[in-house]
């Protein structure tokens, strides 16, 4: 029987996967908190932004309301709303607006059908599914069959999946932010900022994909070895 949770296989691949997680988390907090005392050059606040640039791409069906916490942003396709935290949707920081445009900018992906924003959709139940469960089939593959372990790495393949197909959704939604914010609604200076704003938050999603292989590496590493 195989016992070993924190064996060789998790210090050499998850844990330093965790701690580049660890230092995107910082990042993100940190460029937020930085540019969330930067004004932006109109005044506007991320509601304004949001409301704007999704008016002005014929989104008016789509709305937009607060959410408690912070950085708890989204969009939510089934009911098609941008739901902004407190300080994005009445700050006019440069930081407010950025997050509010990098929102609808997945408001707009849904409603061009952008096939990435498509197929994460799909497998986000399939994901939920498979982060609940994955781990009670590796724990009872380890003692009783490895016939168990495979279902486990099968589940964690909807979970990686997912957090893949997710990169592409997020960069894409940032680009068609700074157009948005680009074309008139802050400066080439306000720009700049928003770029960090957007490479932190996008730098988080980045470590979750690599903490997910690194998981996926590792059940593949327990598997060779139950056989």
């Amino acid at each position: 029987m195989y016992t070993g949770f924190y064996d060789n296989t998790w210090f050499m691949l998850v844990l330093p996967a965790l701690f580049f997680s660890m230092y995107a988390q910082m990042k993100i907090k940190s460029t937020f908190s930085k540019y969330l005392q930067v004004p932006s050059q109109t005044g506007l606040t991320g509601s304004q932004v949001a409301r704007f640039i999704l008016d002005k791409n014929g989104l008016y069906n789509v709305r937009v309301e607060t959410v408690a916490g912070s950085l708890t942003d989204h969009y939510d396709p089934r009911t098609e709303v941008v739901r902004l935290s407190q300080n994005v949707y009445g700050g006019s920081s440069i930081a407010a607006v950025s997050v509010a445009a990098h929102e609808v900018g997945h408001a707009i992906q849904h409603a061009n059908s952008y096939f990435p924003l498509s197929l994460r959709s799909a497998l986000a139940p399939v994901a939920s599914f498979g982060s609940r469960l994955v781990w009670v089939f590796i724990f009872i593959g380890m003692i009783i069959s490895p016939f168990f372990i495979d279902i486990g790495i099968a589940l964690f393949l909807g979970v990686v999946l997912f957090q893949i197909v997710t990169l592409p959704v997020e960069f894409n939604a940032s680009k068609r932010a700074l157009e948005q914010l680009e074309a008139g609604i802050i400066d080439e200076e306000s720009a700049r900022g928003s770029k960090k704003v957007l490479n932190a938050a996008a730098l988080t999603y980045v470590a979750a994909t690599i903490v997910a292989l690194a998981e996926l590496l590792r059940l593949l590493a327990i598997f060779n070895r139950k056989r």
